[in-house]
């Protein structure tokens, strides 16, 4: 019978009893052999993330100075946590400086990406390395340097706002309660616009020309063929520069800390500079984890809602 069937039809049926035997291999060894190469880097990311976290988390629910025997307190630290004016004080220092950290650089980097993908020009590549540089210069240095700039007497945006005439304007602006949040946030924003440029260029590249010569078909201009081609299919790659941009927002500590130290007064004071100075300065660990902890639940929480937004639009 199975002679008779032609040359085709045997392999067909062949074909079919391999696929037969293979829907019959013992389930789950595929999975298993995945977790044990997995396994390597699982155990390194427990040992140095969630143990460390989980530890933080227990930490949270005790009177600790660090040195001597801690005390059971239950929920207390989160209560003096929400209580505590100064506290609440640095967590909407945060989420202002989110503002300056991650929707500004995601907007300069969409411009700056829209302007590259349009101009073909020769030493583009090393204009592109130019405008990344804040990406890769440590934040010590450009703490120091920033420092400079704002610096209250010849610092140089001072001086070049008197050669402008506009004496009225200088200021101490690392010093002024006003303006030293703001003045933090705009070294964050020109640390992370980069980033976000090359994230949005390259996503650029994978858009298909065709769409482009579509919309100019149809007679749209560079701002319309921005907003209908170029905007949609990055969607995702603002997501994830959102995403980024937002964790080192909320977990700035270098730039606060070298610049004002959370001065002046506390007007530039953020949640990690508080767990900080709770830690080693007061001597409040417990405390100090339960603001790391709900520091933590603050960006799981934000980040989620960013990446729940470009899911739901796809």
């Amino acid at each position: 019978m199975k002679d008779s069937l032609p040359v085709p039809a045997r392999i067909g049926v062949r074909a079919g009893r391999r696929a037969h035997a293979r829907d019959k291999a013992p389930p789950g060894e595929p999975r298993a052999i995945g977790y044990l190469y997995l396994l390597p880097a699982l155990l390194v990311y427990g040992a140095f993330v969630l143990l460390p976290l989980g530890h933080s988390v227990l930490l949270s629910f005790y009177e600790w100075d660090g040195i001597t025997e801690g005390t059971w307190i239950g929920l207390s630290n989160y209560q003096d946590l929400i209580a505590d004016p100064q506290t609440r004080a640095a967590f909407l220092h945060s989420l202002v400086l989110i503002l300056f950290y991650s929707v500004l650089p995601v907007a300069i980097g969409l411009l700056l990406a829209a302007l590259i993908s349009r101009t073909d020009l020769r030493g583009l590549t090393w204009f592109r390395t130019i405008l990344f540089l804040p990406q890769v210069v440590p934040l010590v240095v450009v703490a120091v340097i920033w420092s400079y700039i704002y610096a209250p007497g010849a610092g140089p945006l001072n001086e070049g706002l008197r050669a402008a005439g506009l004496d009225g304007l200088t200021r101490s602006w690392l010093g002024d309660f006003s303006w030293a949040l703001p003045s933090v946030g705009l070294i964050g924003t020109w640390v992370q616009y980069g980033l976000c440029m090359v994230l949005f260029i390259a996503g650029v590249q994978k858009i298909p020309t065709s769409l482009y010569d579509a919309a100019r078909v149809d007679g749209a201009g560079p701002g319309h063929e921005f907003l209908a081609v170029t905007l949609p299919n990055l969607r995702n790659e603002i997501a994830v520069a959102l995403t980024l941009t937002i964790i080192a927002s909320l977990r700035n500590f270098d730039l606060v800390y070298l610049t004002t130290k959370g001065g002046p007064g506390n007007a530039t004071s953020v949640p990690a500079f508080e767990v900080y100075n709770q830690a080693f300065e007061v001597g409040q660990v417990g405390f100090a984890s339960a603001i790391g902890v709900v520091l933590a639940l603050v960006i799981f929480a934000i980040t989620g809602v960013v990446n729940r937004i470009a899911e739901a639009r796809e």
